[in-house]
């Protein structure tokens, strides 16, 4: 009973000490709106490194343990972290954000020009009609490099690009594609990809000996191949591509893992469908445009984000997203050249350009990034 006792009081002291906790930050807020207004005036940066380092360590200095100073750097870095976010909110709207221009709908007619990945009766022609309609001008690319090429250089309105599968992830080449060319993200398209084996008419799946795809597909692929081991893989540019040449080269011995639609382009029969190990297999397809736009009900923001190269630096930077209750949808890390293990990081989340939230983040995280890029601010459509 005297345990019990004890545990009533000492609850009831901790119950007292966190009431004068919460007074005292809202004191210390106080003072922090004081500041703002100092750093607003002045052009002062709000976060200051060295000197939250600086009183870090001092206020570590004061505890009695080496756990307690542990537990009180983490407290009050959060604590630094809780106030920089208030004063972020002060800063008015960069320039940067007026980079991007809004826009009723994006301009599509009957000469529109329209750049993407692969052959006909590819999966990115067939997203990009459902993106865009087919009363436009679709042309076919061979590279990922190209649409983006074609795009910047105003040869086409617009491009369309594979960039993350739901069974094999993302996309890398297409990541690296997005930072050194100028195009915007100005729409995303989410389409079911089921995957076929195409063979010559009458071919049968005991007559197929190689079979060609884009290594996508033979990824997407890879139980069904593992179960055939007589089927020899081999990659082409695209899946569309290898049905073509399955056509091409008449041999009975050959087929392509492809969609229906290059069946139907290209004179193939399906041997089997739905060869693919997750049935709902899905691919992210991403529009961009030479012009950074965004439609008024846009729902996701695309980002790259490249940080300090120090202990805590990503956790910082995605407690923006947090603090503004912003959700994060992906993110997706890739090496920087020239950096040996350091890391950019693509991020999407969903939110709109003119959202407050979204532009407290944002200010936040260009003030403690290395550098940010808005990829774009676009409606993602599912079929």
């Amino acid at each position: 009973m005297k345990n019990m006792i004890d545990l009533k009081e000492s609850r009831k002291n901790i119950d007292e000490i966190d009431r004068q906790i919460v007074a005292l930050f809202e004191q210390r807020m106080r003072e922090t709106n004081e500041v703002a207004k100092y750093k607003l005036e002045t052009g002062k940066a709000v976060y200051d490194k060295m000197r939250e380092d600086e009183k870090l360590e001092i206020l570590g200095g004061l505890s009695s343990n080496a756990f307690n100073r542990r537990a009180v750097i983490e407290l009050f870095s959060q604590i630094m972290s809780i106030s920089r976010k208030y004063q972020y909110g002060f800063l008015p709207s960069s320039d940067w954000l007026s980079d991007f221009q809004k826009v009723e709908r994006l301009p599509v007619t009957k000469t529109t020009k329209v750049c993407y990945f692969g052959m006909p009766g590819s999966n990115t022609q067939q997203a990009m009609e459902d993106f865009f309609g087919e009363d436009i001008c679709g042309i076919s690319c061979p590279t990922f490099q190209s649409v983006m090429e074609a795009v910047e250089r105003g040869d086409a309105d617009y491009g369309v690009l594979p960039i993350e599968n739901s069974s094999t992830g993302g996309i890398t080449a297409n990541y690296d594609l997005l930072l050194n060319y100028s195009n915007s993200i100005i729409g995303q398209y989410v389409n079911r990809i089921d995957h076929c084996l195409l063979g010559l008419p009458g071919a049968r799946t005991e007559d197929i000996k190689k079979v060609y795809s884009h290594p996508q597909g033979l990824l997407q692929c890879r139980v069904f191949l593992k179960e055939h081991p007589e089927m020899n893989p081999v990659e082409c540019a695209d899946t569309a591509t290898g049905a073509k040449k399955v056509a091409a080269d008449g041999d009975i011995s050959q087929a392509a893992i492809a969609a229906e639609r290059a069946a139907k382009e290209y004179g193939l029969q399906v041997i089997e469908d739905g060869i693919q190990q997750e049935k709902n297999n899905s691919t992210r397809f991403i529009m961009i445009g030479r012009n950074p736009v965004y439609l008024d009900d846009s729902d996701k923001l695309a980002l790259c984000i490249e940080l300090p190269h120090e202990c805590g630096s990503l956790y910082r930077i995605l407690s923006h997203f947090r603090f503004n209750d912003l959700n994060m949808t992906q993110i997706e890390s890739r090496p920087i050249k020239g950096k040996t293990w350091e890391y950019r990081f693509f991020v999407d989340i969903e939110g709109n350009l003119e959202d407050p939230a979204v532009q407290n983040a944002l200010r936040g995280i260009r003030e403690e990034a290395k550098s940010i890029r808005i990829l774009g601010n676009f409606k993602s459509f599912t079929k």
